[in-house]
This record gives C-alpha cells, structure tokens and sequence, in this order.
C-alpha cells in the first residue's frame, strides 16, 4: 500500500512536470503561416522585418529554442542559447553556451558578452524573440563596468546562503548588471521584442523572472541596498559591487529602465508557463486516481524547514474524505548554518519528517510526501528533492535524533541518500519553481 502510495505521488508529481514543458507549452503561442508569424496574440507579416533573431535563456532554453525553431525554420535569421550544463539540445540555426548555476562562471561571463555582441546585429527592422525560463539570472554573469566575475561571484553566494527570496535576490542582481532589470531592451536598438516566458516567480512577476531581461524595473539602487542591509550583507559584499550600488544612489550611474518608459513601447512579453498550470494538471490526475484533492494557497515562502513542519501540521488535523492528496506549490528559502549539502525541497522532506516522528504518528497513518523542484535539480545537488513515507520513518525509529543531527546541519542529502529517498528525474527542460504533494490514505 505504501509503495503504492509513494509511486502515486511521483506519478502526480510527473504530471505537474509534464504539463509545463517546452513542447507542451510553446505551439499554442508561436504559429507560422503563409507569410505570417503568430506570437501570442499578434500576427505578424514576415517580410515586414528584415530579420528575424532568436534569444533563449533560462534552465528551458535549449528545449524552447527547439521548440522554436521547429515552428519558425529557416526564417530565423540567427538565434542564441545560454542554458545550464548538461541542458542543451542540438540545434539547428541556434548557437548554445551553457553556463553555471546557481552561482555564474567564466561561461556566464562569455555568455553575456555573446548576448551584448548578438544584439548588436539588431535593427529598427529586426524582429527578435526571447524564450525567457528561470536561471538566467546566474546563467548570464552581465557584470556592471568595473565588477569582476569573482566579485559578482561572491554577491551571488552571500544572497543564496542568506534565506533572501528571489525578490530580494534579483532586486540586488539587476543593479549590479548591464543586461538585467530591462536593460536587455536598451541594446535591441529599436527592434520589435516578443518574450515567451516560463515563469519561476510566485505571481508571475516579469519584472523578476530571469531579473526582467526585457520587463521594465520598478526597483531601485536604493532598494537593492535595502536587500543587502538587511541581510546583513552591505560591508561583506565586495567593494567594487558595493561601489557601483552607490553611484547609483548618488546619480552617477543610471537607473534601470521604469514602466511607462517609451523604451517598451514595442515590447510584448507574455507567460506561457508557471506553477499554476503544473498544480492544476497534478490535481488533475490525482483526481483521476481517486483522491480528493485540496490545494494550499500560500505555504511554499518562508524557510524551508518551518514550511515542512506546518504542511505536516495541515496533513495531520485532516479528518476530511479519503484518500486526499494534499497540494501546494512555490518557492521557499534555506538560510545556510550548517556545512552539509542539500537544497529547499529535501529541507522542506526532512523537516517534515522530524515533525511526524516528534509527533508521534502511528506508521499505519503516516502520509505520503513528496517535495521536489520542477527543473529536476533542489540546491547544488542532483536530486529534484525528497519523499517522505513509513520506510523513512522504519529506518529513522532506531536513531530519531538522527533527522535532528543532519537537518541542523543543513545537509538533508546525505541523509535521504542513505535511505533511498532522494527523486532525481533528470533535466526536466522546465522550471516552474516547486511541487508539494501529500497523500493521505
């Protein structure tokens, strides 16, 4: 009944995943006809531009650029990939650069020269589509004049390991860059811009998703230094980096582009994909295999650890209908004390079930759950997150302080490597943040 149930909830799982590809989502918003081009809403003559390019950035590029040019053909006139490692498809008109995440390297770098340099072939005439996913914001290491890679490397570090949201994070990111917070749009030259977007971002703000490549900016320099005081960060942060954000507070470097700037007047961005699509087609299926659903609005924020505990809190007063599959989706955040490994969906699985066992659930209620990242990937690791159910807890009763030792450590890895419960998917070639799910029978 248990490996009944844990197979349900990664079947649930891969239904949410499944929904949010590049080859689900991207046809019913590119269409080619005769002698016309259809994004999103508007059909567009062909030989109305003098060229037609191709941007795809975020862990979903490879698979959307695919997509794309499948769609488009030999019209492209060119076309530029940045991806993660590991994540590229071969392509037929695109160049790809993988790069890392989530802290950017020396291909990031080259990444967003290759982007400055791509741009540059732009006219007034051209026409260029951006497929936009989550991860562009590492993948593309836009270093402001002045900011060494090794700098900018660090302010990435500090941000991650400091349970700043991905608010927060891009917020300091996009004043720290030529390219992000809308500034992509300034180097178009004048071009029509169509961005497809996959989004990452709770409400799906594009003015955060891949820090707003072509979305105009309503932060500030100032607000970026509210990010970093609060975190602590402001006199850990290199001097350079911290030297640009001030310049920018005292006017001596430009602001990033603000809504209602003329400068988006021929920019169109749309999102195609995000975590409510997912939930919806994981609740889909759950439904189907008999489970009375419930959605939870609002649990995926905060530190991973306290989100676990309060989904299990959720889970143990149910005393609805049964079997029910319990939902949530979003993003949390992990402040990183410890020296272990892991990411935000394995804390959330660990946390959860130091809550059950401190709970003292008899194993015949014990839910099933299963916490793990839509991109196949939860932190620095491989794994996409974790599942939770009576077999974790039959090889935890002997040692309970055992979940204490490794969540207190941050290094929610080794611990569901030991015991066989890590998810690891593979590249999803998605990235709608994460998914929850929890099955009560």
């Amino acid at each position: 009944m248990k490996e009944t149930a844990s197979n349900a909830a990664i079947s649930i799982f891969k239904a949410a995943v499944k929904a949010v590809q590049p080859q689900v989502l991207m046809p019913a918003y590119i269409k080619k006809g005769n002698g016309t081009l259809q994004i999103g809403g508007d059909k567009l003559l062909v030989n109305s531009f003098d060229s037609i390019y191709l941007l795809s950035v975020g862990k979903a590029a490879s698979a959307m650029a695919w997509e794309a040019e499948k769609i488009i053909g030999n019209s492209l006139t060119a076309g530029l990939v940045v991806t993660k490692y590991q994540h590229s498809q071969p392509l037929r008109y695109c160049k790809t650069i993988e790069a890392g995440h989530p802290v950017p390297d020396e291909n990031s770098l080259a990444a967003a020269h290759a982007i400055n340099n791509f741009l540059a072939r732009l006219t007034d005439k051209s026409l260029l589509l951006c497929c936009i996913s989550g991860g562009a914001s590492a993948l593309i290491a836009d270093c402001a004049e002045g900011i060494p890679l090794a700098d900018m490397q660090a302010v990435s570090s500090l941000l991650l390991h400091c349970g700043a949201d991905i608010h927060e994070i891009n917020t300091v990111r996009k004043h720290l860059s030529f390219l992000k917070g809308g500034q992509l749009v300034r180097l178009a030259k004048g071009a029509a811009v169509y961005s497809l977007i996959i989004s990452d971002v709770a409400g799906d703000d594009t003015s955060i998703i891949a820090s707003g490549l072509t979305a105009a900016d309503p932060s500030t320099f100032n607000d970026a230094l509210t990010v970093l005081d609060k975190y602590g960060l402001t006199q850990k942060i290199s001097t350079t980096a911290r030297a640009h954000l001030l310049k920018g507070i005292n006017g001596d470097v430009g602001e990033t582009p603000k809504p209602g700037d003329a400068l988006f007047a021929k920019v169109h961005n749309q999102t195609i994909g995000n975590n409510q699509l997912a939930l919806r087609a994981a609740a889909l299926l759950a439904t189907a295999l008999g489970f009375t659903v419930t959605t939870v609005d609002g649990l995926l924020t905060g530190e991973a650890r306290h989100a676990g505990e309060r989904f299990v809190q959720i889970l143990t007063s149910y005393t609805g209908k049964r079997p029910a599959c319990f939902l949530a989706g979003g993003e949390t955040t992990v402040t990183i004390r410890g020296t272990g490994k892991g990411g935000r969906n394995q804390e959330f699985a660990l946390a959860a079930l130091r809550k059950l066992i401190a709970a003292g659930i008899a194993p015949k209620y014990w839910p099933v759950i299963l916490s793990a990242g839509t991109d196949g990937t939860d932190g620095p690791t491989e794994a996409a997150g974790a599942i939770v159910n009576i077999s974790n807890f039959l090889h935890v009763l002997k040692t309970p302080e055992k979940a204490i030792d490794f969540l207190n450590n941050n290094d929610s890895f080794h611990f569901f490597e030991s015991i066989g419960a890590l998810i690891n998917t593979g590249t999803t070639q998605t990235n709608v943040m994460d998914i929850v799910i929890g099955l009560l029978y």
